[in-house]
């Protein structure tokens, strides 16, 4: 596996500056020498002097502010200038800018199933960068077509390792537990693109809903589903608030009640405590017995 290595190529003002006084000083002498009888070797030295000049001039490039530029020299990887500015290397270097900035994308919208088995819609937003230049260029065919291929399978695996919908807190779902759900993403992006180079900055669903053709009876079971797990929770408490009650009359003594006039206490109370609708109260006059 190739791994980055920095180098850090000479100025290019200064090479710049250094053709620049050779070309001119070359000419000059040129000149001088061509006045004195030396024309046919000065102008040969001067046209040779001129192309290493313009060879040299290949050698120039620049690095902007969060960019790398890979240097290969006859296939051979020389390293990574990362200094911004006008730079100078070997003419012979092949350069290669790479981005090092932090970019993002969405993902098509998937159809996938559940872990239910339940067919949904799906997509993410994924923010990334180059952190090995090297392992991008190198590695992989494409750093990009793989960071968005890699994204989708990782996507549908997450897809269905979770139900769209829970009402147990204790069940991870991809509805309610949006944070568990985005670092399992994220964890399972970062081993799939670690050998590209590229480092996941953060990675969350963008769009998640049940597929159109079974949208309307998802939509009623979900609603079957809440009301169950509410009239569950509200027997729960109206239990606990007879039990409550009964005990709170014994133990202060302000009625004995018999085994047959409790359970009608405990049904009139759990009908007031579970029913929709309020209750109409009837006032008994007389004695209980």
């Amino acid at each position: 596996m190739i791994k980055e290595k920095r180098t850090n190529p000479g100025s290019g003002l200064a090479a710049l500056f250094l053709m620049i006084v050779v070309l001119g000083a070359t000419l000059c002498g040129g000149v001088y020498l061509s006045r004195a009888g030396y024309s046919g070797p000065v102008i040969a030295l001067d046209i040779l002097v001129l192309i290493v000049d313009v060879v040299c001039l290949f050698g120039l490039f620049t690095v902007q502010p969060n960019q790398g530029v890979v240097l290969t020299l006859f296939g051979r990887y020389k390293g990574t200038a990362t200094e911004q500015g006008l730079r100078w290397a070997s003419p012979f270097y092949i350069k290669r800018p790479i981005s090092l900035r932090v970019r993002n994308f969405e993902t098509n919208h998937l159809k996938v199933n559940d872990k239910d088995a339940n067919p949904i819609e799906i997509a993410a937003v994924v923010v990334w960068k180059v952190v090995d230049t090297a392992e991008a260029m190198f590695e992989v065919d494409n750093y990009e077509d793989y960071l968005h291929i890699q994204s989708e399978a990782a996507l549908r695996n997450l897809a269905m390792a979770y139900p769209y919908d829970s009402h147990n807190d204790e069940l991870t779902s991809l509805r309610g537990h949006t944070s568990v759900v985005a670092e399992h993403l994220k964890g399972e992006l970062t081993d799939r693109l670690s050998k590209a180079g590229v480092e996941i900055v953060e990675a969350r669903i963008s769009h998640l809903a049940y597929a159109p053709e079974i949208a309307q009876a998802m939509l009623q079971r979900q609603q079957a589903s809440a009301i169950i797990a509410a009239r569950t929770k509200i027997v729960e408490g109206a239990v606990g608030m007879v039990e409550m009650a009964l005990e709170m009359l014994s133990a202060k003594k302000v009625v004995q009640l018999d085994e047959e006039r409790k359970a009608a206490m405990v049904s009139n109370l759990l009908v007031v405590l579970c029913g929709e609708r309020g209750t109409q109260p009837i006032l008994n006059t007389g004695s209980i017995y």
